[in-house]
């Protein structure tokens, strides 16, 4: 019984001492192993310029929506937007924003829609007015697909005006002018009598001057 003992007591004696450093062997085999770090490879989180950020604020995606005096929904979007610099606007307790990627949408009561899409422009609260630039896009839903290298848009009424010429077609066909005007007709007369109040305001007025060229299509031709 003795013997026995002795036996099973040299047998714990060494597992003592065998089971940690094969534990430590083992351990030393993920170090020999394993790859080395390189930083150059390592996760980027982020592209943005913090100094930059700092330095010059914006905001992405931001949107702009109102209603004028004719009761034209307006409503403006931008894909990046900072603050204009001091020397872009007259008061710069109110700066407006220097936006790029823009659309902006007209749609009166009576359902008639005008899109526009500019890929530069400035939205100023003070003049209550909107300026695209470096080409923009003007499609109406009344057929009209207008170019021009810049406009101005009010944003307390309905007028769009280009800054110089336009090319466009629609359902008379191909026009050029050196200018565009769109506008809302004159509201109706003061109202004489209680069934006048409210009345709705003029329909869209499109004008086109400076010298106009128009190259007809007819009906069926497509433009």
């Amino acid at each position: 019984m003795a013997a026995r003992d002795n036996v099973h007591s040299r047998l714990v004696a060494w597992l003592k001492i065998l089971l940690p450093l094969a534990a430590l062997g083992m351990l030393s085999t993920l170090f020999l192993f394993s790859h080395s770090i390189d930083p150059t490879k390592a996760i980027r989180y982020s592209k943005v310029d913090v100094k930059k950020l700092a330095r010059e604020p914006q905001v992405t995606a931001p949107d702009y929506a109102g209603v004028t005096q004719d009761g034209t929904a307006v409503t403006v979007s931008a894909a990046v937007a900072k603050p204009m610099t001091k020397a872009e606007t007259p008061d710069p307790a109110r700066p407006g924003a220097s936006a790029s990627g823009i659309r902006a949408r007209f749609e009166r009561k009576d359902g008639a829609t005008t899109t526009v899409e500019a890929p530069q422009g400035q939205l100023d609260p003070n003049r209550q007015e909107i300026k695209l630039g470096g080409g923009v896009r003007i499609d109406t839903s009344d057929g009209y697909r207008i170019r021009a290298r810049a406009l101005t848009g009010a944003l307390d009424r309905t007028h769009l005006q280009s800054a110089g010429a336009v090319t466009a077609t629609g359902p008379l066909g191909r026009i050029e002018a050196g200018g565009m005007v769109i506008s809302a007709e004159a509201p109706p007369a003061p109202a004489k009598s209680a069934a006048d109040v409210g009345a709705a305001p003029g329909p869209y007025v499109l004008v086109f001057n400076g010298g106009v060229k128009l190259i007809y299509t007819p009906p069926g031709k497509g433009n």
